[in-house]
């Protein structure tokens, strides 16, 4: 039915026009765009604590690896707290940020 991808896509344009309205289409791509831009800026975010956890994460084991166990769990929890702490300043900084 659809030989391309431009087929399709001028269907779903026609159908937009015809539903919404042309006047509906800049709304449309405005919402668009700001879903992209958030997923982007989630990925980055995830990306860049990814790399905080691998980065940390080498220096963490070894220095653990004479402990005790209660020792391990009341370090790794001080680790996780303090990653959510570092997350929430940056989600706070993100917040800011996006109300301008």
């Amino acid at each position: 039915m659809f030989d391309s991808a431009t087929d399709l896509l001028i269907v779903i344009i026609v159908a937009v026009v015809l539903f919404a309205g042309a006047g509906k289409i800049p709304e449309i791509f405005h919402s668009f765009g700001r879903a992209v831009g958030e997923y982007k800026k989630g990925k980055v975010e995830s990306e860049m604590e990814l790399s905080k956890m691998v980065q940390e994460s080498p220096t963490s084991t070894s220095t653990q690896s004479a402990s005790s166990p209660a020792a391990q769990r009341d370090d790794k929890s001080k680790q996780l707290e303090s990653q959510i702490a570092e997350l929430q300043r940056q989600l706070e900084e993100l917040k800011k940020g996006s109300g301008k």
